[in-house]
């Protein structure tokens, strides 16, 4: 078994099928050796948001963070069927996170450690990134984040 598959075993992570673009988009797109995810969202493997709406009124930051891990593990099921194999994974170079909050909320960092820190346990060092957490006054279908991926692969 590979590497990262055993990784997400040990973690009690089961991977879901790709989410399908219901728009005109891709879920990854190549550029020579790095692999750009289009953003993600908060859904589980049924294709429902585990929760919706604004972090700061109508979610705690436990369950944005809750949030910001299931749309990480959305992003890996994207990889692996792009990849075929997670273990081709370079590194994580960039995370760019939107989360969905209320006026004045500015706790966005720790709501994004949620999916920070699942890189970190899944890749190790590789799974270290540069990262931006930003509030917005919603998101697509009040998801309470969204999250794309600028990862580094090898053949």
């Amino acid at each position: 078994m590979a590497q990262i598959e055993q990784r997400l075993e040990q973690l009690g992570i089961v991977l879901p099928p790709p989410p399908q673009p219901r728009f005109t988009y891709i879920p990854a797109n190549r550029t020579g050796n790095l692999l750009y995810l289009s953003g993600q969202d908060a859904r589980d493997a049924n294709g429902v948001l585990i929760f919706e709406g604004k972090v700061g009124s109508d979610l705690t930051i436990e369950q944005g963070q809750q949030c910001a891990r299931q749309v990480i593990i959305n992003c890996l099921a994207v990889m692996k069927g792009y990849l075929g194999d997670l273990d081709r994974v370079v590194k994580i170079v960039k995370m760019l996170g939107f989360v969905n909050s209320a006026p004045g909320f500015g706790d966005q960092p720790y709501v994004m450690n949620g999916a920070s820190d699942l890189l970190v346990d899944v890749f190790g060092e590789n799974g270290r990134h540069a990262r931006s957490a930003i509030g917005t006054s919603d998101l697509p279908f009040h998801t309470p984040v969204e999250i794309e991926l600028i990862v580094e692969i090898r053949d």
